[in-house]
């Protein structure tokens, strides 16, 4: 049975997860983990936040600007770059997703854990799956969530419910 999004929390819930997660983007692997957090809020899919230990930090350059939530504090993003002189299969030019990965780095009390953790927006990845399963990208440009069979909507940002906007 699909956990309902209606029913997550207000403020919202940090809850481990074993599941295996795994991120792929620019045609590499970003992330594989068995271990993460789930951020749950009302009417949004799960935001999954990986371990550091675990991302390719490598690929990862800072962003300019921030962002600040109610609930989490003051995040700051990074873009993911690959670049071409790292490997021998060189492309001639940089590809970059633009502020595609953010991270709390002191969030607040409530949801201390997640310090440094990475978030990804699974719309501007290659793909996103957890235990195989491929994720839709929540919907709007402005969501982080992962929507598996797992869960059920509705969703924050689809069109189809403008009430939750």
């Amino acid at each position: 049975m699909p956990e309902r999004v209606a029913d997550y929390p207000r403020p919202p819930a940090l809850v481990e997860s074993a599941e295996q997660v795994r991120v792929e983007a620019l045609g590499q692997l970003l992330c594989e983990t068995g271990r993460s957090l789930r951020v749950l809020e009302t009417f949004h899919p799960p935001t999954y936040y990986l371990p550091p230990q675990a991302v390719r930090q490598e690929l990862l350059q800072p962003s300019p600007g921030s962002s600040y939530c109610e609930w989490k504090g003051l995040a700051r993003y990074f873009d993911l770059v690959l670049d071409p002189t790292a490997s021998a299969e060189a492309l001639p030019v940089e590809r970059r997703l633009r502020r595609a990965v953010w991270t709390y780095p002191e969030p607040s009390e409530a949801f201390a854990a997640l310090a440094g953790w990475f978030a990804v927006y699974p719309a501007l990845m290659d793909g996103c799956w957890v235990d195989g399963e491929l994720v839709t990208p929540q919907p709007g440009g402005f969501y982080g969530g992962w929507i598996t069979s797992k869960v059920a909507g509705p969703f924050k940002g689809d069109p189809q419910h403008p009430e939750l906007r």
